[in-house]
This record gives structure tokens, C-alpha cells and sequence, in this order.
């Protein structure tokens, strides 16, 4: 176990070498040139544009060539240090990230978790039961078809602006500051809930349906059959089946946790939820660099994160991956 534990870091410590370098190198693709937006929002002479613009491109060191550029940003990375935002100069990019995650996770835990929780507990009895199969089923179709901007832009236009019931920009109200009250977590709450079902519901009818038909896949198995022929009772072939239908749903779930911002992009944009999701826009728009690869960083390290631990957990839930590590 300890050998396979070790091809698998190996394994995920070389894909991060090499996903961490097209995050380096993909901003640096972009046209144009990042000092130049930001020195245009200063409204300078000419002369003194001139200036300033030769001073930040020296102190981000892009005057440099590619290849000592990378270097550097590796050297940088191993020491914890992702560089200054151009577009929030001077704070640093760990700064405005660390104030960016944990609106990330307000939004995305709840609804990945909620959403496979119920998903999978909704399309196993769809498997069995007709009539909820004949209205969840076509239910769950469109949900999971529904892009997630255009879900979030009709709750926010009807549940927003026609019936009014709730915020559809921010995280909080503009004329509260952040502090621990009920008065601040019910505001919280108050503008989370759009943003939240958005995600939810889409996921829901994912999970739902990867579910139903998983159950239905597994009770036609010949495992399924071959226990009913011993006599076995519907309820103990029904655990099997769930057992191994959900094995590809934990492989789903650690996707969606390992992508946690990355699907939360067009829902923060949406609804200006300050997210990492918005963080990458405002990035792009400022051809910032140093924060959108230090967002992308994060995606990649979560995505690898996920998958790890995911096939850690395989080896737990799954006697079969257990059996294969015997047979090597």
C-alpha cells in the first residue's frame, strides 16, 4: 500500500509541475501588457506615465526575460509568495485570496455537499419507485441542463427584482461592515440564498440523475440476479446496489470539491459575489497576472488535493482496489 501511495504522489507532484507551469505561462499569452491598464488609471503626463510605467515593470520584473521570469516565480512560489496584485497593488495576492475563499466556501460547501446528499437519495428511490421516477426524472433533466448563469439570472430577475424577496449583488448589505451579530450572519444569509440554490439546483439534477441510473445499471447486474435467485430479500440487493452505484458518485463529488471555484465562476459574476470566481474576472479584465495565475494555483491545488484523497478513500470503501494493489 505504502509503494502505491507513493507512485500516486509522484504521480499528482508531476502534475502539478506541469499544470502549475501552464497557469505561469497562459496569463503571459494575454495581449497587451498589464502595466500599461494600470498606468492609464492613474491620468498622468506623458512624461511621468513614461516614469511610472518603467518603475512597476522593473518592480514586477517583467522586464526580464521568460525563462528567469519562471524561475523566479518558482522561487517565489516555494517560499509562499504569490506576488503583489497589479490590479489591488500593493496588497499581496495571498492577501486578497484569503479574503476571497472563505465566501467560496460559504456558497460551494452547502451546495456540493446538500445537493449530493439529496441527489443521490432522490435518483435511488426514482430507481425503484414509478411514479416519483416519472416527475423527478424530467425534473432533474432540466435542472442539469440549465447553464448556471442563466439559472442564476432568472431566480435573481424573479425571486430579486419581481417579488423582491432577496439581494441579488454582494455578499452583505454595502452600509454594513463585517463583524460577529445575528444582525450581520442573517444579512450574510439573506443575500447567500440566491447564489446558493443557482448552484444547488443544477447539481441536484446531476447527482439525481447519475444516481437513477447507476441503481438501475447495478439491480440488472448479475450479482442482483443471482442473489434474488438464492432468495435473497429486495432490501439486502438494494444496499448492494447502492453501495456500488455510489462509488462513481464519490469520484464525482471529489471533482466538484477539487473544482470548488472554478464552478462558481459564472454564479459570482452573476450576482458580484466576492468569490475567487469574481476574483479570476477582475483578473482577466486587468490582465492581472500574478492574481489569476495565484486563483488558478488554488483551482489546480484543490483539484489534485480531491483526487488524492479520493483514491485513498477508494481503498477503504472499495474491496476490489484493495484486491488490485494484492495482485501488483
Amino acid at each position: 500500500m505504502i509503494w502505491y501511495l507513493g507512485r500516486k504522489l509522484f504521480i499528482y507532484l508531476l502534475t502539478f509541475f506541469f499544470a502549475v507551469t501552464i497557469d505561469w505561462l497562459i496569463p503571459r499569452l494575454m495581449p497587451g501588457n498589464p502595466v500599461d491598464i494600470m498606468v492609464s488609471r492613474m491620468a498622468l503626463r506623458a512624461d511621468a506615465a513614461e516614469v511610472v510605467r518603467s518603475y512597476y515593470i522593473q518592480a514586477f520584473q517583467l522586464d526580464l526575460p521568460l525563462w528567469r521570469q519562471y524561475l523566479n516565480f518558482w522561487i517565489a512560489l516555494l517560499r509562499g509568495d504569490l506576488g503583489v496584485s497589479i490590479w489591488l497593488f500593493p496588497q499581496p495576492v495571498i492577501s486578497v485570496i484569503a479574503r476571497a475563499v472563505p465566501y467560496d466556501l460559504l456558497l460551494l460547501l452547502p451546495a456540493i455537499l446538500l445537493s449530493w446528499v439529496l441527489g443521490n437519495q432522490v435518483g435511488a428511490m426514482a430507481a425503484r419507485v414509478r411514479w416519483l421516477d416519472n416527475t423527478v426524472l424530467p425534473l432533474a433533466y432540466i435542472l442539469t441542463a440549465t447553464p448556471y448563469m442563466w439559472l442564476a439570472l432568472l431566480l435573481a430577475w424573479s425571486l430579486g427584482q419581481v417579488a423582491g424577496l432577496f439581494p441579488i449583488s454582494g455578499a452583505y448589505s454595502y452600509n454594513i461592515r463585517p463583524h460577529l451579530s445575528w444582525v450581520f450572519i442573517r444579512d450574510l444569509l439573506w443575500h447567500w440564498t440566491l447564489p446558493f440554490l443557482s448552484l444547488f439546483l443544477v447539481m441536484f439534477g446531476g447527482w439525481a440523475i447519475g444516481m437513477r441510473n447507476m441503481i438501475i445499471y447495478e439491480l440488472e447486474a448479475d450479482y442482483s440476479r443471482y442473489l434474488s435467485a438464492l432468495g435473497a430479500p429486495q432490501r439486502l440487493i438494494r444496499r448492494y446496489a447502492f453501495r456500488n452505484a455510489v462509488l462513481p458518485q464519490i469520484t464525482g463529488l471529489a471533482l466538484q470539491l477539487g473544482a470548488i471555484v472554478a464552478g462558481a465562476v459564472a454564479t459570482e459574476i452573476a450576482f458580484a459575489y466576492p468569490g475567487t470566481g469574481y476574483l479570476i474576472l477582475q483578473a482577466v479584465l486587468n490582465q492581472d497576472y500574478f492574481l489569476l495565475q495565484g486563483c488558478f494555483l488554488f483551482i489546480i491545488t484543490g483539484v489534485l488535493a480531491a483526487n488524492l484523497i479520493i483514491d485513498i478513500v477508494y481503498i477503504l470503501v472499495d474491496p476490489r482496489t484493495r484486491l488490485g494493489m494484492v495482485g501488483e
